[in-house]
Protein backbone atom coordinates (compact mmCIF):
# COMPACT_ATOMS: atom_id res chain seq x y z
CA UNK A 1 0.00 0.00 0.00
CA UNK A 2 1.39 3.40 -0.97
CA UNK A 3 2.03 5.83 1.83
CA UNK A 4 2.91 9.49 1.82
CA UNK A 5 4.83 10.85 4.76
CA UNK A 6 3.81 14.33 5.73
CA UNK A 7 6.11 17.10 6.79
CA UNK A 8 5.89 17.98 10.46
CA UNK A 9 4.20 21.01 11.89
CA UNK A 10 6.39 24.08 11.86
CA UNK A 11 7.87 23.80 15.39
CA UNK A 12 9.22 20.27 14.92
CA UNK A 13 10.70 21.00 11.51
CA UNK A 14 12.40 24.07 12.91
CA UNK A 15 14.39 21.94 15.34
CA UNK A 16 16.20 20.29 12.44
CA UNK A 17 18.59 22.97 11.25
CA UNK A 18 19.91 21.99 7.86
CA UNK A 19 18.94 19.15 5.61
CA UNK A 20 21.92 16.87 5.97
CA UNK A 21 21.11 13.24 6.77
CA UNK A 22 23.50 11.31 9.00
CA UNK A 23 23.14 7.56 9.50
CA UNK A 24 25.34 6.06 12.20
CA UNK A 25 25.61 2.29 12.59
CA UNK A 26 22.18 1.91 11.00
CA UNK A 27 21.04 -1.65 10.29
CA UNK A 28 17.88 -3.69 9.75
CA UNK A 29 17.27 -7.38 10.31
CA UNK A 30 14.17 -9.56 10.22
CA UNK A 31 14.85 -12.78 12.08
CA UNK A 32 17.85 -14.43 10.43
CA UNK A 33 17.72 -12.13 7.40
CA UNK A 34 19.83 -8.97 7.36
CA UNK A 35 18.48 -6.40 4.90
CA UNK A 36 20.96 -3.65 5.79
CA UNK A 37 24.35 -4.31 7.36
CA UNK A 38 25.49 -1.69 9.91
CA UNK A 39 26.50 1.32 7.88
CA UNK A 40 27.59 4.91 8.39
CA UNK A 41 26.53 7.47 5.81
CA UNK A 42 26.37 11.26 5.61
CA UNK A 43 24.23 12.83 2.90
CA UNK A 44 25.30 16.48 2.44
CA UNK A 45 22.73 19.22 2.81
CA UNK A 46 21.36 20.48 -0.49
CA UNK A 47 22.69 17.56 -2.52
CA UNK A 48 20.97 15.19 -4.94
CA UNK A 49 21.97 11.82 -3.52
CA UNK A 50 21.19 8.42 -5.05
CA UNK A 51 21.07 5.00 -3.42
CA UNK A 52 21.69 2.67 -6.36
CA UNK A 53 21.48 -1.10 -6.44
CA UNK A 54 19.66 -4.18 -7.61
CA UNK A 55 16.44 -5.44 -6.04
CA UNK A 56 17.01 -6.72 -2.53
CA UNK A 57 20.23 -4.80 -1.91
CA UNK A 58 18.81 -2.79 1.01
CA UNK A 59 18.42 0.61 -0.65
CA UNK A 60 14.66 0.95 -0.13
CA UNK A 61 14.92 -0.32 3.44
CA UNK A 62 17.55 2.35 4.12
CA UNK A 63 15.26 5.02 2.66
CA UNK A 64 12.33 3.79 4.74
CA UNK A 65 14.44 4.00 7.91
CA UNK A 66 15.18 7.65 7.08
CA UNK A 67 11.45 8.23 6.51
CA UNK A 68 10.48 6.48 9.75
CA UNK A 69 8.53 3.78 7.93
CA UNK A 70 10.92 1.10 9.23
CA UNK A 71 12.43 0.99 12.67
CA UNK A 72 16.21 0.41 12.66
CA UNK A 73 17.50 -2.69 14.41
CA UNK A 74 20.50 -0.62 15.48
CA UNK A 75 21.97 2.81 14.90
CA UNK A 76 20.68 6.37 14.68
CA UNK A 77 19.11 8.65 12.09
CA UNK A 78 19.83 12.37 12.28
CA UNK A 79 18.31 15.03 10.03
CA UNK A 80 20.26 18.22 10.50
CA UNK A 81 20.83 18.37 14.26
CA UNK A 82 17.60 16.49 15.04
CA UNK A 83 17.83 12.91 16.29
CA UNK A 84 14.90 11.41 14.39
CA UNK A 85 15.55 7.76 15.25
CA UNK A 86 12.50 7.38 17.48
CA UNK A 87 10.26 9.92 15.79
CA UNK A 88 7.19 8.73 13.85
CA UNK A 89 7.05 9.65 10.14
CA UNK A 90 4.73 12.64 10.56
CA UNK A 91 7.13 14.29 13.04
CA UNK A 92 10.17 14.04 10.77
CA UNK A 93 11.06 16.97 8.49
CA UNK A 94 10.85 14.77 5.41
CA UNK A 95 8.38 13.92 2.67
CA UNK A 96 8.38 10.76 0.56
CA UNK A 97 7.35 10.31 -3.06
CA UNK A 98 6.75 6.73 -4.18
CA UNK A 99 6.50 5.07 -7.58
CA UNK A 100 2.72 5.02 -7.21
CA UNK A 101 1.94 8.69 -6.82
CA UNK A 102 -1.05 8.23 -4.47
CA UNK A 103 -2.82 11.32 -5.75
CA UNK A 104 -6.38 11.82 -4.55
CA UNK A 105 -8.52 11.00 -7.63
CA UNK A 106 -11.53 13.05 -6.46
CA UNK A 107 -9.46 16.24 -5.98
CA UNK A 108 -8.13 18.43 -8.77
CA UNK A 109 -4.43 19.16 -9.08
CA UNK A 110 -4.68 22.42 -7.12
CA UNK A 111 -6.33 20.71 -4.16
CA UNK A 112 -3.96 17.74 -4.29
CA UNK A 113 -1.02 20.13 -3.90
CA UNK A 114 -2.84 22.17 -1.24
CA UNK A 115 -3.74 19.10 0.81
CA UNK A 116 -0.73 19.14 3.13
CA UNK A 117 -1.17 22.82 3.96
CA UNK A 118 -4.90 22.47 4.64
CA UNK A 119 -4.23 19.45 6.82
CA UNK A 120 -1.96 21.59 8.96
CA UNK A 121 -4.69 24.19 9.36
CA UNK A 122 -3.22 26.79 7.04
CA UNK A 123 -6.08 28.85 5.62
CA UNK A 124 -4.35 30.96 2.98
CA UNK A 125 -2.79 28.52 0.52
CA UNK A 126 -3.27 30.23 -2.86
CA UNK A 127 0.17 31.87 -3.15
CA UNK A 128 2.09 28.76 -2.06
CA UNK A 129 0.10 26.40 -4.28
CA UNK A 130 0.49 28.65 -7.32
CA UNK A 131 4.24 28.97 -6.72
CA UNK A 132 4.61 25.21 -6.42
CA UNK A 133 2.57 24.53 -9.55
CA UNK A 134 4.72 27.09 -11.37
CA UNK A 135 7.85 25.27 -10.18
CA UNK A 136 6.66 22.00 -11.73
CA UNK A 137 5.24 23.83 -14.78
CA UNK A 138 1.66 22.69 -14.26
CA UNK A 139 -0.12 25.93 -13.38
CA UNK A 140 -2.22 25.74 -16.55
CA UNK A 141 -3.58 22.33 -15.47
CA UNK A 142 -4.49 23.28 -11.90
CA UNK A 143 -8.17 22.39 -12.22
CA UNK A 144 -7.76 19.05 -13.95
CA UNK A 145 -8.18 15.73 -12.16
CA UNK A 146 -5.24 13.29 -11.88
CA UNK A 147 -6.73 10.88 -14.46
CA UNK A 148 -6.61 13.68 -17.02
CA UNK A 149 -2.81 13.96 -16.75
CA UNK A 150 0.02 11.90 -18.22
CA UNK A 151 2.21 9.78 -15.97
CA UNK A 152 4.98 12.38 -16.01
CA UNK A 153 2.56 15.15 -15.11
CA UNK A 154 1.14 13.09 -12.24
CA UNK A 155 4.67 12.53 -10.98
CA UNK A 156 5.31 16.27 -10.97
CA UNK A 157 2.09 16.80 -9.00
CA UNK A 158 3.30 14.27 -6.41
CA UNK A 159 6.61 16.13 -6.13
CA UNK A 160 4.82 19.49 -5.77
CA UNK A 161 2.53 18.09 -3.07
CA UNK A 162 5.58 16.84 -1.17
CA UNK A 163 7.64 20.02 -1.57
CA UNK A 164 4.89 22.45 -0.55
CA UNK A 165 5.31 21.27 3.04
CA UNK A 166 8.89 22.64 2.96
CA UNK A 167 10.58 19.43 4.11
CA UNK A 168 14.28 19.47 4.92
CA UNK A 169 14.68 16.29 2.87
CA UNK A 170 12.69 14.86 -0.03
CA UNK A 171 12.85 11.07 -0.31
CA UNK A 172 12.12 9.48 -3.69
CA UNK A 173 11.56 5.72 -3.89
CA UNK A 174 11.83 4.54 -7.53
CA UNK A 175 9.69 7.54 -8.55
CA UNK A 176 10.13 7.07 -12.30
CA UNK A 177 9.77 3.30 -12.50
CA UNK A 178 6.23 3.39 -13.92
CA UNK A 179 7.12 5.69 -16.83
CA UNK A 180 8.17 4.68 -20.33
CA UNK A 181 11.79 5.20 -21.37
CA UNK A 182 11.43 8.52 -23.20
CA UNK A 183 9.30 10.08 -20.47
CA UNK A 184 11.58 8.71 -17.77
CA UNK A 185 14.57 10.45 -19.32
CA UNK A 186 12.60 13.69 -19.58
CA UNK A 187 11.59 13.44 -15.91
CA UNK A 188 15.18 12.82 -14.86
CA UNK A 189 16.06 16.26 -16.16
CA UNK A 190 12.92 17.77 -14.63
CA UNK A 191 13.67 16.38 -11.16
CA UNK A 192 17.25 17.63 -11.34
CA UNK A 193 16.01 21.08 -12.38
CA UNK A 194 13.50 21.16 -9.51
CA UNK A 195 16.12 20.07 -6.97
CA UNK A 196 18.52 22.76 -8.19
CA UNK A 197 15.83 25.44 -7.94
CA UNK A 198 14.55 24.55 -4.46
CA UNK A 199 18.00 23.63 -3.11
CA UNK A 200 16.82 21.02 -0.61
CA UNK A 201 18.31 17.58 -0.07
CA UNK A 202 16.94 14.89 -2.40
CA UNK A 203 17.57 11.22 -1.56
CA UNK A 204 16.68 9.06 -4.53
CA UNK A 205 16.42 5.26 -4.59
CA UNK A 206 16.77 3.56 -7.96
CA UNK A 207 18.02 0.41 -9.67
CA UNK A 208 18.58 2.33 -12.92
CA UNK A 209 22.27 3.22 -13.36
CA UNK A 210 21.65 5.83 -16.06
CA UNK A 211 18.98 7.49 -13.93
CA UNK A 212 21.34 7.77 -10.96
CA UNK A 213 24.20 9.10 -13.07
CA UNK A 214 21.99 11.65 -14.83
CA UNK A 215 20.59 13.23 -11.67
CA UNK A 216 22.79 12.58 -8.65
CA UNK A 217 25.71 14.60 -7.34
CA UNK A 218 26.75 11.58 -5.28
CA UNK A 219 25.87 7.90 -5.64
CA UNK A 220 26.09 5.14 -3.05
CA UNK A 221 26.21 1.77 -4.84
CA UNK A 222 24.63 -0.82 -2.56
CA UNK A 223 25.09 -4.58 -2.66
CA UNK A 224 23.87 -7.19 -0.17
CA UNK A 225 23.00 -4.59 2.47
CA UNK A 226 26.34 -2.79 2.27
CA UNK A 227 27.61 0.30 0.49
CA UNK A 228 30.02 -1.06 -2.10
CA UNK A 229 31.33 2.35 -3.19
CA UNK A 230 30.41 5.99 -2.67
CA UNK A 231 31.31 8.93 -4.87
CA UNK A 232 30.54 11.22 -7.78
CA UNK A 233 29.08 9.46 -10.84
CA UNK A 234 32.14 10.06 -13.04
CA UNK A 235 34.52 8.82 -10.34
CA UNK A 236 32.54 5.63 -9.75
CA UNK A 237 32.41 4.96 -13.48
CA UNK A 238 36.08 5.66 -14.18
CA UNK A 239 37.52 4.20 -10.97
CA UNK A 240 35.42 1.29 -9.67
CA UNK A 241 36.91 -0.43 -6.64
CA UNK A 242 35.18 -3.78 -7.12
CA UNK A 243 33.97 -6.04 -9.90
CA UNK A 244 30.40 -5.45 -8.69
CA UNK A 245 30.64 -1.70 -9.26
CA UNK A 246 32.53 -2.13 -12.56
CA UNK A 247 29.84 -4.45 -13.92
CA UNK A 248 26.75 -2.88 -12.36
CA UNK A 249 27.51 0.73 -13.22
CA UNK A 250 27.63 0.54 -16.99
CA UNK A 251 29.50 -2.32 -18.65
CA UNK A 252 33.13 -3.38 -18.30
CA UNK A 253 35.48 -5.78 -20.00
CA UNK A 254 37.46 -7.51 -17.26
CA UNK A 255 40.56 -9.32 -18.51
CA UNK A 256 42.43 -11.80 -16.34
CA UNK A 257 46.15 -11.01 -16.39
CA UNK A 258 49.39 -11.25 -14.42
CA UNK A 259 51.68 -8.36 -13.54
CA UNK A 260 54.93 -9.06 -15.38
CA UNK A 261 56.84 -5.86 -14.68
CA UNK A 262 56.70 -2.07 -14.64
CA UNK A 263 57.43 0.77 -17.05
CA UNK A 264 57.46 4.26 -15.58
CA UNK A 265 54.14 4.60 -13.74
CA UNK A 266 52.56 1.66 -15.55
CA UNK A 267 52.20 -1.99 -14.68
CA UNK A 268 52.91 -4.37 -17.56
CA UNK A 269 50.47 -7.26 -17.86
CA UNK A 270 50.78 -10.63 -19.53
CA UNK A 271 47.92 -12.95 -20.38
CA UNK A 272 46.98 -15.88 -22.57
CA UNK A 273 47.55 -14.03 -25.84
CA UNK A 274 50.66 -12.56 -27.36
CA UNK A 275 52.18 -9.27 -26.28
CA UNK A 276 51.43 -7.31 -23.13
CA UNK A 277 49.10 -4.63 -21.87
CA UNK A 278 49.94 -1.53 -19.84
CA UNK A 279 47.88 -0.14 -16.97
CA UNK A 280 48.57 2.86 -14.71
CA UNK A 281 49.62 1.60 -11.29
CA UNK A 282 47.65 4.50 -9.79
CA UNK A 283 44.43 3.08 -11.25
CA UNK A 284 44.74 -0.24 -9.44
CA UNK A 285 42.12 -0.54 -6.69
CA UNK A 286 44.64 -2.56 -4.64
CA UNK A 287 48.46 -2.41 -4.80
CA UNK A 288 49.91 -4.99 -7.19
CA UNK A 289 53.47 -6.14 -7.81
CA UNK A 290 55.20 -8.52 -10.21
CA UNK A 291 53.57 -11.95 -10.23
CA UNK A 292 50.22 -10.76 -8.84
CA UNK A 293 47.00 -11.71 -10.60
CA UNK A 294 44.80 -8.76 -11.55
CA UNK A 295 41.68 -8.00 -13.54
CA UNK A 296 42.40 -5.32 -16.14
CA UNK A 297 39.23 -3.36 -16.86
CA UNK A 298 38.36 -1.36 -19.96
CA UNK A 299 35.00 0.21 -20.82
CA UNK A 300 33.60 -0.83 -24.25
CA UNK A 301 33.29 2.73 -25.57
CA UNK A 302 36.99 3.42 -24.93
CA UNK A 303 38.11 0.68 -27.33
CA UNK A 304 38.74 1.36 -31.03
CA UNK A 305 38.24 -1.43 -33.55
CA UNK A 306 39.90 -1.78 -36.97
CA UNK A 307 39.98 -4.54 -39.55
CA UNK A 308 43.11 -6.71 -39.33
CA UNK A 309 44.20 -5.45 -42.77
CA UNK A 310 44.57 -1.98 -41.23
CA UNK A 311 46.62 -3.11 -38.20
CA UNK A 312 49.60 -1.03 -39.32
CA UNK A 313 47.55 2.12 -38.79
CA UNK A 314 47.28 1.56 -35.02
CA UNK A 315 49.44 4.22 -33.30
CA UNK A 316 52.41 3.15 -31.19
CA UNK A 317 51.94 3.08 -27.43
CA UNK A 318 48.38 1.78 -27.55
CA UNK A 319 47.18 -1.34 -25.81
CA UNK A 320 46.21 -3.76 -28.56
CA UNK A 321 44.55 -7.16 -28.84
CA UNK A 322 43.72 -9.26 -31.86
CA UNK A 323 40.46 -11.13 -32.22
CA UNK A 324 37.49 -12.10 -34.36
CA UNK A 325 34.04 -10.52 -34.40
CA UNK A 326 31.38 -12.99 -33.27
CA UNK A 327 28.44 -10.58 -33.11
CA UNK A 328 27.55 -7.08 -34.29
CA UNK A 329 24.44 -5.10 -33.32
CA UNK A 330 23.51 -1.80 -34.94
CA UNK A 331 21.68 0.40 -32.37
CA UNK A 332 21.65 3.74 -34.15
CA UNK A 333 24.14 5.93 -32.36
CA UNK A 334 26.67 3.09 -32.24
CA UNK A 335 27.40 -0.45 -33.31
CA UNK A 336 28.07 -2.91 -30.50
CA UNK A 337 30.53 -5.67 -31.27
CA UNK A 338 31.40 -8.84 -29.40
CA UNK A 339 34.97 -9.94 -30.16
CA UNK A 340 36.59 -13.27 -29.32
CA UNK A 341 40.23 -12.77 -28.33
CA UNK A 342 42.84 -15.11 -26.83
CA UNK A 343 42.93 -12.72 -23.86
CA UNK A 344 39.18 -12.74 -23.32
CA UNK A 345 36.43 -14.78 -25.05
CA UNK A 346 33.80 -12.00 -25.19
CA UNK A 347 35.12 -8.46 -25.40
CA UNK A 348 32.44 -5.79 -25.84
CA UNK A 349 33.26 -2.84 -28.10
CA UNK A 350 30.98 0.16 -28.70
CA UNK A 351 31.88 2.06 -31.87
CA UNK A 352 30.14 5.32 -32.83
CA UNK A 353 28.50 5.22 -36.25
CA UNK A 354 30.47 8.03 -37.82
CA UNK A 355 32.21 6.27 -40.72
CA UNK A 356 31.18 2.62 -40.60
CA UNK A 357 33.52 0.03 -42.07
CA UNK A 358 31.42 -2.58 -43.89
CA UNK A 359 34.20 -5.13 -43.37
CA UNK A 360 33.52 -5.13 -39.62
CA UNK A 361 31.03 -7.99 -39.60
CA UNK A 362 30.81 -11.33 -37.80
CA UNK A 363 33.75 -13.52 -38.79
CA UNK A 364 36.12 -10.62 -39.52
CA UNK A 365 39.60 -10.62 -37.98
CA UNK A 366 40.17 -7.34 -36.14
CA UNK A 367 42.56 -5.41 -33.93
CA UNK A 368 41.27 -3.69 -30.80
CA UNK A 369 43.29 -0.82 -29.36
CA UNK A 370 42.98 1.80 -26.63
CA UNK A 371 44.91 4.31 -24.56
CA UNK A 372 46.60 2.45 -21.65
CA UNK A 373 45.55 5.31 -19.34
CA UNK A 374 41.92 4.18 -19.74
CA UNK A 375 42.66 0.80 -18.12
CA UNK A 376 41.79 0.23 -14.46
CA UNK A 377 42.82 -2.67 -12.24
CA UNK A 378 40.89 -4.80 -9.75
CA UNK A 379 41.75 -7.61 -7.35
CA UNK A 380 41.53 -10.91 -9.27
CA UNK A 381 40.30 -12.73 -6.16
CA UNK A 382 36.85 -11.18 -6.70
CA UNK A 383 34.02 -12.78 -8.63
CA UNK A 384 34.55 -11.57 -12.20
CA UNK A 385 30.80 -11.75 -12.88
CA UNK A 386 29.65 -9.86 -9.76
CA UNK A 387 27.04 -7.26 -10.67
CA UNK A 388 26.10 -8.90 -13.97
CA UNK A 389 22.97 -10.81 -14.93
CA UNK A 390 25.03 -14.01 -14.92
CA UNK A 391 25.99 -13.49 -11.27
CA UNK A 392 22.42 -12.72 -10.25
CA UNK A 393 20.93 -15.73 -12.05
Amino acid sequence: MTQQTTAPAEPTAATASGGAVTLTGISKTWGDFTAVQPLDLTIPEGSFFALLGASGCGKTTTLRMIAGLEEPTSGTVRIGDLDATQLPPHKRPVNTVFQNYALFPHLDIYENVAFGLRRRGIKSVKKQVEEMLELVELGHLARRKPHQLSGGQQQRVAVARALINRPKVLLLDEPLGALDLKLRRQMQLELKRIQTEVGITFVHVTHDQEEAMTMADTIAVMNAGRIEQLGAPADLYENPVSTFVANFLGQSNLIEATVSGTSGGDLLLSGIGEGSLAMPAARCAAPATSGDKVLAGIRPEKISIVHADDAAEVPDGRNRLTGRIVDASFIGVSTQYVVNSPWCPELAVFSQNVERDSRLAPGAEVVLHWNPAHTFGLDAAQDIDAGTGEAAA
